[in-house]
C-alpha cells in the first residue's frame, strides 16, 4: 500500500496541483490540516479536495488557519495571518466554510498490513497550536506518544518535515505544500510505503511566480508573497 502524506498547503492551488501530480496514483492520502489561510485560492483548494475525498481513500484534520477562517478564532494570529484570515472570510463560500467546520480535529486510520495512525495538526496536547519542531529534545517526542494510542503520528503546523523513530513508533511531518519553511522553496510531501515500512520525502517544484501574483492582486501582504521564493 502507498500512503501520500501532505499538510499546510494554505491556499496555494498550484503547489498542489504539481504535488498531486506525483501522488495522485497513491492508495490513501492523508492530510493534516490546514488548507486554507496565507495564500490566493482558498475556493479552488478546498473544491479540489472536496472531490478527492468523494472519489478517492482521503482523510484529512482541520488546521488553525482552517479552524481561524470557518469559526473567527484568529486572536493568537500576527497581523499578516490575521489580514489574510479576514480576506478568507469575505471570498470563501458558505459552502467551502461550512466543509472547513465539519473537518475534525483528529482522524484515525489503519494501513492494510495494520499499522495504526493518528492524525493531528499540531499535537496531541494541543491539537490546532503546538509545533513539535525536529530540534526538540528526544524526550518532548517521548512525552507527546505517551498521549497517542495508534502506532504513529501524523502531524503538521510547523511547515518543516520531519521524522523521529521511537521505540518503533514514529512522528512524521511530511512538510508543507504551499508554504515551506525549511529553507527550500519548492512543494513539500511524504510517501509511506506500507510493505517496506519505508517513509520517504520529497520535493516537486511548482509555479510559484503564479501563486505570489495572485496573493498581490487580491491586495494582500506582499510578504505573504515574497516569502514563497524564499521557503520562510
Amino acid at each position: 500500500m502507498l500512503m501520500a502524506l501532505i499538510s499546510d498547503i494554505h491556499s496555494n492551488l498550484e503547489a498542489l496541483e504539481a504535488v498531486w501530480d506525483e501522488i495522485k496514483d497513491a492508495d490513501a492520502f492523508l492530510c493534516m490540516g490546514d488548507l486554507v489561510g496565507y495564500g490566493a485560492s482558498p475556493n479552488e483548494v478546498v473544491e479540489f479536495v472536496r472531490k478527492q475525498m468523494e472519489r478517492r481513500t482521503f482523510l484529512c484534520v482541520r488546521g488553525n488557519h482552517d479552524n481561524a477562517i470557518a469559526f473567527g478564532a484568529d486572536w493568537s494570529f500576527n497581523p499578516y495571518a490575521r489580514q489574510a484570515v479576514r480576506w478568507h472570510q469575505r471570498v470563501m463560500t458558505v459552502e467551502n466554510l461550512e466543509f472547513l467546520r465539519r473537518l475534525p480535529v483528529r482522524q484515525l486510520f489503519t494501513d492494510d498490513t495494520g499499522r495504526s495512525y493518528l492524525l493531528i495538526h499540531g499535537s496531541p496536547r494541543a491539537p490546532l497550536d503546538e509545533y513539535l519542531f525536529p530540534w526538540l529534545p528526544e524526550s518532548e517526542f517521548r512525552a507527546v506518544l505517551s498521549y497517542v494510542r495508534q502506532d504513529d503520528l501524523l502531524l503538521g503546523h510547523t511547515h518543516v518535515p520531519m521524522l523521529k523513530e521511537i521505540g518503533g513508533r514514529r512522528i512524521i511531518n511530511p512538510g508543507s505544500v504551499g508554504q515551506p519553511r525549511d529553507g527550500d522553496w519548492r512543494a513539500s510531501y511524504a510517501l509511506m510505503d506500507t510493505e517496506r515500512g519505508e517513509v520517504t520525502f520529497h520535493r516537486v517544484e511548482y509555479d510559484v511566480e503564479e501563486s505570489a501574483r495572485k496573493i498581490i492582486e487580491a491586495g494582500l501582504p506582499r510578504f505573504l508573497a515574497d516569502r514563497l521564493f524564499e521557503g520562510l
